[in-house]
C-alpha cells in the first residue's frame, strides 16, 4: 500500500492475552490505515487467535536482547551517530540511566537504534502500546528520527512506571489514549489533558450469538455440578489464590467444577495451592487457548469468575477484555470492584462485584449465585445489553483512527472513516 504508514510498536506480538491489540490493529486497517508492527520480542504462545491471521500488517522483530543480534545494533549505532539529533538522544538516555541504572534501560536504547535505522521511510508516525519499556523505545526513536509519536496506555504500564518517567513521556508524546477512567485519572494527575479515554470495546461481529438457553444447574446434583470458568493469565493480579480460598470455603453439598484458562508464571504454584486446598480433582488447568476455544468454554459455563486485585509490585488490571467476551455470551459474571471492572459492571445489575482480596466475600457470592439460576440469567442478559449499548468497538476506534490519520498525514475517505 502506497502513501504514509504508521509503525505500531509493542512488547510482544502476537499474544493470546492481548486480543484487544489485535482487534484494534485489524479495525484500524479496515479504516484504511497502513500499519507496520514492530515487536520487542517474539511470541512464545503455542496458539494464535483467528484475528491474527486477518491482520495484514507487516511484522518485524527487534532483538529482544542486544547480544541476540549485535550486528544489527552496531549498524543502528553507526547510522545514529551521523544523525543531527544523536547528541540530544544520548543526553536524554544518560539522564534516564542515572535514574534507572538497569540493563533494561540500555536494551531499550539499543532497540531504538535498530528501529530508527530499519523503519520504513514511508512511516510518518509512531504509535506504541504500553508506556513502560515499549514507550521508552518509541520515545528514543522519535527523538532520533524527528517522527511524532503517540501511545495507548493500559494497566501495568500506568501503575508500575515511576511518576517521573510517566510525566516526561506524557509531555513528549503528541497525544495518547487509555482504556479506563481509573487509568485516565492517574495519567491526568501527572499531566492534565494529555490523554483521552478510549475503551477497547468488542467487535461483536467476531462472536456468535449467545446460547438460546443455559441449564439451570444449582450445584445440588453431583452428576451435574455447577460449571465455573475463569480466564486470565496465571499472575498475581488475577487473584486465583483468592478464588481457590473461596472455593475451599464452599459447603460440601455444593457441587462444582472450575475450568481455568490461561498460562503464566504461577501455574506450578497454583497447582500446588489447589492441591493444598483439596480442590485438585475439581480444578482443570487448561493452559492458554485460542479465542474460539475460550468462547466455546463460555457457552458451556454457568458462571464466570475473575477476582482481580493489586499485585504485590503494584501491577493491576485495566478493564479485562475477557469480561466483555463473557458478556457477549450472556454468561453471568462475578468479579471484584477493582480497577476498570466497575466501569463496565454495575453491582447487582450487570453482574456481582465483591471487594478485592476478600475470599470470604467471594465465597458468599459464589454460594448465593449458585442457588439462583434465574438471577444468573438476568445478570447475563443485562451484561450483554450493557456491552451492545455502551461498549461496542466503534467509538474507541473512531477516535484512535482519526488521531492516527491526522498525525500520519493520511486522508481517510468517508467510507473508510465509517468502516
Amino acid at each position: 500500500m502506497s502513501g504514509p504508514r504508521i509503525a505500531v510498536v509493542l512488547k510482544g506480538y502476537p499474544r493470546l492475552s492481548e486480543t484487544f491489540i489485535a482487534q484494534e490493529i485489524l479495525a484500524l486497517e479496515r479504516r484504511g490505515l497502513a500499519i507496520d508492527i514492530w515487536s520487542l520480542r517474539k511470541p512464545t504462545d503455542r496458539f494464535r487467535h483467528p484475528m491474527h491471521a486477518a491482520v495484514s500488517a507487516r511484522v518485524a522483530y527487534l532483538p529482544e536482547y542486544l547480544r541476540d543480534d549485535p550486528r544489527r545494533v552496531l549498524r543502528g549505532l553507526a547510522w545514529a551517530c551521523r544523525r543531527p539529533r544523536f547528541a540530544a538522544l544520548i543526553r536524554l538516555f544518560l539522564r534516564d540511566l542515572r535514574r534507572d541504572p538497569t540493563a533494561s534501560r540500555l536494551r531499550r536504547l539499543g532497540q531504538a537504534l535498530v528501529l530508527a535505522r530499519e523503519v520504513d521511510p514511508a512511516v510518518s508516525h509512531l504509535h506504541v502500546h504500553f508506556l513502560h519499556t515499549p514507550g521508552s523505545v518509541v520515545r528514543y526513536t522519535s527523538l532520533l528520527t524527528g517522527r511524532g509519536w503517540s501511545f495507548s496506555a493500559h494497566a501495568k504500564d500506568i501503575w508500575t512506571t515511576p511518576a517521573w518517567e510517566l510525566s516526561e513521556k506524557l509531555a513528549a508524546a503528541d497525544w495518547g489514549v487509555t482504556c479506563t477512567r481509573d487509568g485516565l485519572a492517574r495519567l491526568d494527575a501527572l499531566a492534565p489533558g494529555r490523554t483521552r479515554l478510549a475503551y477497547h470495546g468488542l467487535d461483536l461481529g467476531r462472536f456468535p450469538d449467545p446460547p438460546a438457553m443455559r441449564p439451570a444447574r444449582d450445584g445440588s446434583d453431583p452428576v451435574a455440578p455447577l460449571r465455573l470458568l475463569c480466564v486470565g493469565r496465571l499472575v498475581a493480579k488475577k487473584g486465583h489464590d483468592d478464588l481457590f480460598a473461596a472455593l475451599a470455603a464452599l459447603p460440601a453439598g455444593l457441587h462444582w467444577r472450575l475450568a481455568l484458562i490461561g498460562g503464566g508464571e504461577l501455574r506450578s504454584k497454583l497447582q500446588t495451592l489447589a492441591q493444598e486446598h483439596g480442590l485438585g480433582d475439581r480444578v482443570a488447568f487448561r493452559g492458554a487457548l485460542p479465542q474460539p476455544d475460550i468462547i466455546a468454554a463460555m457457552r458451556e459455563a454457568d458462571l464466570f469468575v475473575l477476582p482481580t486485585k493489586p499485585a504485590p509490585g503494584g501491577d493491576r488490571d485495566g478493564l479485562p477484555n475477557v469480561l466483555m467476551e463473557a458478556a457477549s455470551q450472556e454468561l453471568p459474571i462475578l468479579a471484584t470492584a477493582f480497577a476498570g471492572t466497575p466501569e463496565f459492571i454495575d453491582d447487582g445489575v450487570h453482574g456481582v462485584l465483591v471487594p478485592p482480596g476478600e475470599p470470604e466475600a467471594l465465597a458468599r457470592a459464589l454460594q448465593a449465585l449458585a442457588a439462583e439460576p434465574e438471577r444468573r440469567h438476568r445478570l447475563g442478559r443485562a451484561a450483554r445489553h450493557r456491552l451492545v449499548q455502551d461498549f461496542s468497538e466503534a467509538a474507541g476506534i473512531t477516535l484512535i483512527a482519526g488521531r492516527l490519520a491526522a498525525s500520519a498525514g493520511i486522508i481517510l475517505t468517508a467510507r473508510e472513516e465509517a468502516a
